[in-house]
């Protein structure tokens, strides 16, 4: 429990740091093929700009934290914002979410820094299947960043798989197995409609279907998740060490325990993923504001928290894309 909640009683401790909207992926259902209108340099929070915001939220209660992006690892010198966040003695977790490619070549200065753990997005296991997705990618890229984050310790390693009928549903079986064969943490994610593009049914398989895909192997038994944040209910196959998670923004709804905040790379704190409302802190940051008008910002931001999103009911996201709030 912390000192921080909002105008529904819930919680919040969890702040999610966008540092680019750049991403050297095009996800199907994050970007648009020709990418999007990218941020310049001056638009964007420098480390030491994030640094002071997360500093005195961390004095709020906020005690956990997750870098995101767009896709973190393409901005320069991500360790050392890592290594900022890590001296602020109440922060607790330390994680990040990303594509996975480039995760090799940082993963051991990223634990050095103190990051704890992260989680990759991953959404099929076929290699041409991974270009179409992607429509950029290598798989083996991807892998190798997995192997190296195993291979420093940044643990539990969780797998992010977003579940797309007819593009990568017959894979269920695939990941879960995983679980069993290599120890792998998968999250399987409901498909959530971002974009006019994309109607709710279009790709959506309910977290009921993906489930019997995965107890064709066997049954499900209930366990705890290990370390995080996030709102998936966790579950393991007979004889599995790995864990299989569901995440199920559609059909079973997790807003009413939502702990988190969000801040984009261009200085906007938003209460809500899929709400369009932001306050800004760039500007107040550049001009030096003071550590009170910085916490009446970040109250302000959780008392704009809305009570849950519309999704199922078909209301869809405007504005932003995923790329630029960290979704």
């Amino acid at each position: 429990m912390t000192g921080l909640s909002d105008s529904f009683q819930r919680p919040i401790n969890y702040l999610r740091i966008s540092v680019t909207d750049r991403c050297n992926l095009r996800c199907v259902y994050c970007m648009p093929e020709e990418g999007v209108s990218l941020m310049s340099h001056d638009d964007i929070l420098s480390y030491e700009e994030i640094f002071t915001l997360v500093k005195v939220a961390a004095e709020m209660g906020i005690d956990r934290v997750r870098i995101t992006g767009g896709e973190p690892l393409v901005r320069s010198g991500v360790p050392e914002l890592v290594r900022l966040i890590a001296g602020i003695n109440t922060i607790s977790d330390i994680a990040m979410t990303s594509n996975g490619v480039l995760l090799s070549r940082y993963a051991a200065e990223l634990k050095e820094a103190g990051l704890h753990r992260v989680n990759i997005s991953l959404d099929t296991l076929k290699p041409e299947r991974f270009r179409r997705i992607t429509r950029c990618g290598e798989l083996e890229d991807t892998l190798s960043g997995i192997e190296a984050a195993h291979r420093v310790g940044l643990e539990p390693v969780k797998i992010n798989m977003v579940v797309m009928a007819g593009i990568n549903d017959d894979e269920i079986p695939d990941f879960a197995r995983k679980t069993v064969s290599d120890g792998w943490h998968i999250r399987f994610i409901e498909h959530m409609p971002v974009t006019d593009e994309e109607p709710l049914a279009f790709r959506l398989v309910p977290v009921s279907d993906i489930r019997r895909a995965i107890e064709t192997l066997g049954k499900l038994e209930p366990c705890q998740g290990g370390k995080g944040n996030g709102p998936a209910k966790y579950f393991r196959l007979p004889g599995a060490v790995g864990t299989v998670g569901f995440i199920t923004p559609i059909t079973e709804h997790f807003c009413y325990q939502c702990n988190r905040l969000r801040l984009t790379a261009d200085g906007k704190l938003r209460p809500c993923l899929l709400s369009e409302e932001e306050i800004d802190v760039k500007e107040p940051l550049r001009r030096g504001a003071s550590v009170t008008e910085l916490k009446s910002l970040i109250e302000k931001t959780i008392a704009a928290k809305p009570e849950g999103h519309r999704l199922a009911e078909g209301k869809k996201r405007n504005g932003r894309p995923f790329s630029q709030v960290g979704g």
